[in-house]
């Protein structure tokens, strides 16, 4: 399998900041998942294909390394790569870079979900193209 490597950029604002100073954790969930709804976009399976076709993407497990702290105003960048898909269960690594430095390797286990039938099921050729995963 060859898949696509995304890369998404922001800056980190107030509202990112904990007590510390610092992202807090649950804001690098927040973080990768707006990266993740960024390349889904510009690739053609946005929301509104997700609202028509009821059918989406669902994050299975998350398991995330603190490098290094994100503090205010920096910019991050953040690549999102499929790593394996197999069946209906597919794997991504994600990670959030600071002038090309890691702060952050993120793994997040998935699957395509249909709404109607509230159950996991095999890609479509439309989903594959979308997360940038060709033969």
């Amino acid at each position: 399998m060859k898949a696509e490597i995304f890369s998404y950029s922001t800056v980190i604002k107030e509202h990112h900041l904990d007590t510390f100073g610092h992202v807090n954790n649950a804001t690098y969930l927040e973080l990768l998942e707006e990266a993740r709804w960024e390349f889904l976009t510009i690739s053609g399976f946005g929301l509104q294909v997700i609202q028509d076709t009821h059918i989406g993407p669902v994050v299975l497990e998350c398991t995330i390394k603190f490098l290094k702290e994100l503090l205010l105003r920096q910019t991050i960048s953040i690549t999102s790569q499929i790593v394996t898909y197999d069946k209906k269960i597919g794997t991504m690594q994600q990670k959030i870079f600071v002038d090309n430095v890691v702060c952050c390797d993120a793994h997040m286990t998935f699957g395509l979900f249909d709404l109607r039938q509230r159950k996991l099921i095999l890609p479509s050729a439309a989903w594959l193209s979308a997360i940038g995963v060709s033969d």
